[in-house]
């Protein structure tokens, strides 16, 4: 199992997997429309990550991550969230039922994914955060959080635009509230979760192993530029625009 996780063609092998998983969820969709609908953000995805690999490669774990991510988001898109049979499901082969073990009384597929996009997705985010922009110490943990939010927040919205758009049964099948006039808010506490329970494994495992951690984060807190900005800096660049050296450059008397 290590040398096939360490392997240097495991994301191609993952690709691979997740087109074939989508395309038998691609047949007989309940809701052909939805399941176009629910995809065009996973084709954005896909064209993101394949567009990106060979200039950024992110590492095998967060790969792995997009791709449990996406198969569960696929499920949804085939049956329509509201609608994906995980009960019966449990039902036929643990010979339970999930929502009476939980006393579920809605279709609680959407609150899955939703918390495993906050769960799965902040780690990559993550290391983009800490290759791209270099953060270190307690911002390479805070800002993965704060997007994460920041797309579960965009998503609602997409959501609204869309039902705004289609209307009708499609609306009602995209967005999935199931009646629920908490939903949205109720789906980005689940993806908030998610990401803070990512980011504390993720910090914890840091913690443990790696000898710079708390000066990292000590250092990361630590005022870097002595000047304010505002008004301060704003002065600054229109003197500039007039020609007014900086203070301090002016040369005195000999």
């Amino acid at each position: 199992m290590r040398s096939v996780i360490f392997h240097p063609h495991y994301p191609k092998w993952l690709l691979g997997l997740f087109g074939v998983w989508w395309l038998v969820w691609a047949i007989n969709p309940l809701m052909f429309h939805d399941f176009l609908l629910e995809n065009v953000l996973t084709v954005v995805a896909a064209v993101l990550v394949i567009g990106t690999y060979r200039r950024f490669r992110l590492s095998n774990i967060s790969y792995t991550l997009i791709f449990v991510y996406m198969c569960l988001h696929t499920i949804g898109a085939h049956y329509t969230y509201a609608l994906v049979p995980y009960d019966e499901w449990s039902r036929r082969f643990l010979g339970i039922s999930t929502n009476e073990l939980f006393g579920f009384r809605r279709n609680h597929y959407d609150r899955l994914v939703h918390f495993s996009f906050g769960l799965l997705i902040a780690y990559p985010i993550r290391e983009i955060f800490l290759r791209i922009a270099n953060v270190r110490g307690a911002w390479g943990y805070y800002l993965p959080l704060d997007v994460t939010m920041s797309f579960s927040m965009l998503y609602e919205l997409l959501e609204w635009g869309a039902v705004a758009l289609f209307g009708g049964e499609l609306g009602t099948a995209y967005l999935g509230t199931q009646g629920d006039e908490w939903d949205a808010h109720r789906d980005m506490a689940l993806a908030t979760f998610g990401a803070v329970l990512s980011m504390s494994t993720t910090a914890f495992i840091n913690w443990k192993y790696s000898k710079r951690f708390g000066e990292e984060w000590w250092e990361s807190l630590a005022v870097k530029g002595k000047q304010s900005l505002g008004e301060v800096k704003l002065r600054e660049m229109l003197e500039e625009r007039r020609g007014v050296p900086p203070a301090g450059d002016e040369e005195g008397p000999e």
